[in-house]
């Protein structure tokens, strides 16, 4: 029984890591966007780590990928658990951090593919802290799945070339798999839409007074407990439970304070330019898009720019690379879902997504 136990474990953990980490390998910059998150003011307070986010994004999912192999093939085995262990204590003090706090809403634990709450995160990396401890136990009943040493080193190291090649793959061109709620095929005014009937969030207004020089919090219920003299400091809204929230949300067009979006959906043939910052935004890429402005347009396409950029942003991009086409602005986290690349183009037919590609395939666009 103990045997049977260890090598289910064995095997469950495993397959669990090199699924989690092969979907966040396929969008290593949406992982990167999630360190981000964790790293900011709101959460732990590591601004000086922001900068590092892709490239620990990066390490991650391939150590969790070749952790997933090392221990499936019994390679290097207390090494493999150990690494285990630490990894799913650090993962799970963040999801219970996250799910205490309500800090971070998904952990991005399996990409865009899968969402869970903070609790279920939590719940899961439990899970697996519960079968490592098993293989942690009993890591003596592991043995290799090849007794061939250089076999199993030709495995890990042909596991961690595939990493690296897929990782090139997917940031130079589009993700193998897109998980993203704007993927090809989708209408965008669809996915704006809020289904009938559908649970709508309940929100408390809370009220903060200065009181005796500290600030102190009422609800609408306790208004008439509020203390004489008390000072007026700021009012804001406590979700107590959240609603139905569709999979395409704080999407705009908006230009000169105007949103087009219900016009521009309606074009038969529009070609979006997406570069969510123009002040970072790839100077290769952007050299490209003047020319494809001119075929888009001789085929009869509308063409426009969606950008969180400044106005003065968009004009210093306008006159450097010489671009005759329209910015609209759109929330940036928005920007960064619809396509990761910075520049990248999304072809849309009343609303619908029929091309997304990266600045690097642009030749391969059908008008």
């Amino acid at each position: 029984m103990k045997q049977f136990i260890t090598q289910f474990s064995r095997f469950f953990v495993g397959f669990l890591f090199i699924i989690s980490g092969l979907i966040k390998l396929n969008d290593p910059l949406g992982f990167s966007y999630k360190l981000a998150e964790y790293f900011s003011e709101a959460v732990f307070n590591l601004p000086f780590l922001t900068p590092f986010s892709f490239y620990l994004a990066l390490f991650l999912v391939i150590v969790e990928v070749l952790l997933g192999i090392m221990l499936l093939i019994g390679y290097k085995t207390k090494f493999t658990i150990w690494s285990l262990l630490l990894m799913i204590v650090f993962f799970t003090f963040l999801t219970f951090y996250s799910a205490y706090y309500n800090v971070v809403k998904d952990c991005g634990c399996f990409g865009d593919a899968l969402h869970l709450t903070p609790w279920q995160s939590f719940t899961k990396d439990v899970v697996l802290l519960f079968f490592i401890l098993i293989l942690f136990i009993n890591k003596k009943l592991i043995k290799p799945l090849f007794f061939n040493s250089g076999f199993q080193n030709a495995i890990v190291f042909l596991g961690l070339a595939a990493c690296i090649f897929m990782a090139y793959s997917v940031l130079n061109h589009l993700p193998i798999i897109d998980f993203r709620p704007y993927k090809v095929g989708t209408n965008i005014q669809k996915g704006m839409k809020i289904p009938e009937g559908a649970p709508k969030s309940v929100v408390e207004m809370v009220f903060i007074y200065k009181v005796n020089g500290d600030n102190q919090e009422f609800t609408e219920k306790d208004l008439m407990n509020i203390p004489e003299g008390a000072e007026f400091v700021d009012r804001k809204d406590k979700v107590i439970s959240e609603g139905y929230v569709p999979p395409i949300h704080d999407f705009t067009m908006t230009k000169d304070g105007s949103d087009y979006k219900d016009e521009l959906l309606q074009e038969p043939k529009l070609l979006m330019i997406v570069t969510y910052d123009l002040a970072i935004a790839e100077e290769l890429g952007m050299q490209k898009l003047q020319k494809l402005n001119q075929d888009a347009t001789s085929k009869g396409y509308k063409v426009i720019g969606m950008t969180n950029s400044s106005e003065q942003e968009i004009e210093k991009a306008q006159k450097k690379y010489n671009l005759k086409f329209d910015f609209y602005t759109c929330d940036a986290i928005a920007l960064k879902t619809i396509e990761r690349a910075n520049p990248s183009i999304v072809i849309l037919e009343k609303g619908t997504v029929k091309q997304k590609v990266h600045y690097n395939d642009i030749p391969d666009l059908k008008f």
